[in-house]
């Protein structure tokens, strides 16, 4: 999260208790690009790190301790580049519980986000590039829209 951290204009939004935001949140992270400091109306998070699962999505098996996933936007020819197939595409056979590998996201994939549980030696360095590339394409975004 550190790297995240360190974007130009970046803003984390990580609900706690007491906040206005639903419960199943808490705990979670999601980043935008906000140099203004507010979370975009029209706008999804670039990247996003869950420590639970959701209702609809419990492949990644986040309940488990010490579990994490690391989402990313990386857009379609990007997914396509990483995974070797059209995220609009359901995957056929994937283990969305591995650690340390990029998948597809177990519910986002056909919009081209990718995942990674637990990021470390194999993905990291991959973590951060496309963590740098997600946020400048959120810049770009942002800024066509002024």
């Amino acid at each position: 999260m550190e790297t995240i951290r360190r974007f130009d204009g970046v803003l984390e939004l990580a609900p706690t208790a007491g906040s206005p935001f639903p419960e199943i949140a808490w705990g979670d992270h999601f980043f935008y690009f906000a140099p203004n400091g507010q979370v975009p109306e029209r706008q999804q998070p670039y990247a996003t790190i869950i420590t639970k699962n959701y209702p609809d999505d419990d492949r990644s098996d986040l309940d488990q301790p010490d579990r994490w996933r690391l989402n990313i936007h990386v857009g379609r020819s990007a997914f396509i580049e990483l995974l070797g197939a059209d995220p609009r595409h359901e995957p056929v056979s994937v283990d969305f519980a591995a650690v340390d590998r990029v998948l597809p996201h177990p519910v986002h994939a056909a919009q081209g986000w990718i995942s990674i549980i637990n990021p470390a030696a194999k993905t990291e360095a991959l973590a951060v590039f496309l963590l740098g590339n997600a946020h400048g394409a959120a810049r770009r975004r942002a800024t066509r829209r002024v």
